[in-house]
């Protein structure tokens, strides 16, 4: 299994860094689009379509976001739409979380459909025009997900290991801990003050999110954190919830010891759209 994972994730940085590096963003953008469409197959799959229908929907996330790319959404500055956005998500986590594994189904599968969609074009288009601000800036918010979730997972082991540990959700995920959830936010914390740091010392042309944010004031910049890796916990936990309810251990098995897409992206679903209305915020 580990061997596997190991190949699985050397091949997708082989496909995502030089599309990433690129000195223009179009190749990032197919890729996102690819991303996109395998999760919109792999929604379907999740709320009980059959394969028919999963693909439908994968082609219906790539019809709209190649719409968007068509329209030039990506290239125009967008502040009602990541105000509405991230508003939704907030929302929706605060809603889903409350109503549990339970509640979910009681959702009109229609309103599963359509919010899946939008969460999906809302993330290619997050990220895309994140890409098109510059690579630094796309990089502040991609690290961000991946160390709340590195620090999360070793704090979690070692104070909730050592201590009581205090579970996060255990209905919905019990591998999550409060001593990983506050670990994550330590994490996070850091990064973004060694990052501004990073920013004024290699005096970089295009800033990251935290030292935009930082422009405004480092208490913005400290909540902005706080409230980013909230999300990125937030989006875990809901396709978790999701999986649970559907009785799936993965998404799919489009990744070979990874599952699925959606279980690689969950957390990036939320955080993306509401860094892009922080962004917009503070400009």
């Amino acid at each position: 299994m580990l061997k596997q994972r190991i190949i699985t994730a050397l091949v997708l940085l082989a496909v995502l860094l030089p599309a990433l590096f690129y000195p223009s963003p179009e190749p990032f953008t197919l890729v996102m689009l690819v991303v996109i469409a395998a999760a919109g197959w792999e929604w379907g799959r999740l709320n009980g379509y059959g394969p028919g229908m999963s693909y439908f929907l994968g082609a219906e996330a790539l019809a709209l976001c190649g719409l968007s790319w068509w329209l030039g959404l990506p290239g125009r500055a967008l502040p009602g739409l990541w105000l509405v956005a991230g508003s939704a998500w907030v929302l929706a986590v605060v809603l889903l979380l409350r109503g549990g594994v339970a509640g979910w189904p009681r959702v009109p599968r229609a309103l599963r459909m359509v919010g899946g969609l939008l969460a999906l074009w809302a993330a290619w288009l997050a990220a895309v025009q994140a890409r098109m601000l510059g690579i630094n800036f796309l990089l502040s918010i991609l690290v961000l997900v991946w160390v709340a979730d590195v620090f999360a997972y070793f704090a979690g082991r070692a104070f909730g290991l050592r201590f009581t540990r205090n579970k996060l959700a255990p209905a919905i995920s019990p591998g999550k801990s409060w001593e990983g959830a506050w670990g994550g936010m330590l994490g996070v914390l850091v990064l973004a003050l060694c990052w501004v740091g990073a920013d004024a010392h290699w005096q970089a042309s295009v800033p990251s999110l935290y030292t935009a944010l930082a422009a405004r004031g480092w208490w913005l910049l400290v909540l902005a954190a706080i409230f980013l890796c909230t999300m990125s916990v937030a989006g875990d936990l809901v396709e978790s919830l999701i999986k649970r309810a559907a009785g799936a251990k993965d998404s799919s098995q489009l990744l070979p010891g990874h599952g699925g897409v959606l279980d690689r992206v969950d957390a990036l679903l939320p955080v993306l759209p509401v860094a892009l209305m922080l962004y917009s915020l503070s400009s």
